[in-house]
């Protein structure tokens, strides 16, 4: 007898089926090893076999074979997520998006594209009209669209536009049911909700409808500072600025610039640093701030210059992570919402040398706070618990990485409107099961 894998092969022959186990295993992964907790959780999940869809046709028909099999079903992008979103618990199908690849129209303010569009090759077309996306993660190269909306929430370019979840920064998605006859539903505004940062849990999106910022000539900078609390100081004042047009202010403690191999010759030994992306236009205004906070300029990159090689970037937000693991494996991070100066300060004498201090300024509630992702070196889970402890007891906040259940990273409580969107959509419990837990509690 055949298995339900070896029918749904032969029902979806005429799509893009990988089933070489090197490769399946390579697509079941993303970048959830940045936390030992999560490795230690997640490292033999695997699917069983992925498929490529090129068009929304393609999506149904996986989605109805899925259902007639009751065969779990994961999406994934580009994999470019830190928390296991597009790991399958239950192995069964990946669905890879990344060939719906189709920008279905830019206009002034507002784009359509297919969720597998890369973030980087939309904005080289967004920019040849003046516009381009409000904000992006470090992985902006790679990165899908799709995949940032479903597993991402802020980035560079938040410092303007706050978080993915902020009104009007995702304006609809079109997504495809697990029903036993799949659907073609499309969400606009505040019902975007139901799905936005929802790991994929409820709908197979392909399309998406995104706000649009103006395109400024943007320079890179890197400015260094005797200690981070001046550094820390500069990077609020320069981000409280109104008339200074930045989309990224990002400020490292020492060691972090040490980490930094490509940046060496503009890091010197035992000074903070800031990375910023400035627009160029502004760049008098800026130098005037940096001498105001005895800071010292020692990287300028051209906008013409930035259009080439790696950009700034990659040096911030979970990059950074990723190049402070490239020297020193055990060292993981953490997600933290400090909203003053005052709590960063606090923190960081407490911890000293325990905590390397990393901060990305962020538009929260109408007002740019410090937020960031602190470093640290792994000891014992008991000891990262004691850390998010004492940092929500000075009056931060922490988005915990390491959880692959949705709600227990973030918001911490159960969104109501996810649960009952999901009841809807994916009736059977198929679209990546295990990582939504208002879904595991209401089925006992």
């Amino acid at each position: 007898m055949k298995s339900n894998y070896q029918n749904l092969i032969e029902e979806l022959a005429h799509l893009e089926i990988i089933t070489d186990p090197g490769q399946v295993a390579k697509l079941s992964l993303d970048y959830y090893h940045f936390s030992p907790i999560l490795e230690a959780q997640l490292q033999d999940k695997r699917a069983d076999l992925v498929i490529r869809p090129h068009n929304s046709q393609e999506v149904i028909d996986i989605a109805k074979t899925c259902v007639k099999y009751q065969i779990p079903l994961t999406v994934r992008g580009a994999g470019t997520g830190n928390y296991g979103q597009c790991v399958p618990l239950q192995g069964g199908v990946i669905l890879d998006t990344t060939k719906l690849t189709k920008i279905i129209s830019i206009e002034p303010g507002t784009a359509r594209v297919e969720a597998g569009v890369k973030m980087a090759f939309f904005d080289k077309q967004a920019r040849a009209i003046g516009w381009e996306l409000r904000m992006a993660p470090s992985t902006y190269r790679t990165a899908t669209i799709g995949g940032f909306i479903g597993g991402g929430s802020v980035g560079m370019g938040s410092i303007n536009y706050g978080q993915l979840k902020d009104r009007g920064n995702l304006q609809a998605v079109q997504l495809v049911t697990l029903e036993t006859e799949p659907k073609i539903i499309e969400l606009r505004g505040d019902e975007v909700e139901k799905v936005n940062h929802a790991y994929g849990t409820n709908g197979i999106i392909t399309e998406l409808e995104i706000a649009l910022a103006p395109c400024y000539p943007w320079a890179e900078f890197i400015v260094t500072f005797a200690d981070f609390i001046t550094a820390a100081k500069f990077g609020q004042a320069l981000s409280d600025s109104d008339g200074i047009v930045k989309k990224m202010v990002s400020v490292h403690s020492w060691p972090i610039p040490a980490y930094f191999t490509a940046l060496k010759d503009y890091l010197p030994t035992g000074k903070a640093a800031v990375l910023l992306i400035v627009s160029d236009s502004d760049r008098v205004a800026l130098e005037s701030l940096i001498q105001e906070y005895k800071g010292e300029l020692t990287y300028y990159k051209t906008p013409e210059e930035t259009q080439k090689g790696n950009s700034i970037l990659e040096f911030t937000w979970n990059h950074t992570t990723l190049h402070a693991r490239s020297s020193k494996p055990k060292i993981t991070y953490l997600q933290a919402f400090y909203f003053n100066l005052a709590t960063v300060e606090k923190l960081y004498n407490y911890f000293g040398e325990e905590i390397m201090m990393h901060l990305e300024f962020l538009k929260f509630q109408g007002k740019v706070i410090p937020a960031g992702l602190p470093l640290l070196e792994f000891t014992t889970e008991t000891r990262l618990n004691e850390i998010i402890a004492i940092y929500e007891q000075q009056g931060a906040a922490i988005a915990n990485p390491h959880t692959y259940i949705m709600e227990d990273g973030g918001s911490r409580q159960i969104n109501p409107l996810q649960l009952e969107f999901k009841q809807l959509v994916d009736p059977y419990g198929l679209n990546n099961p295990g990582k939504m837990r208002a879904w595991v509690e209401a089925r006992g």
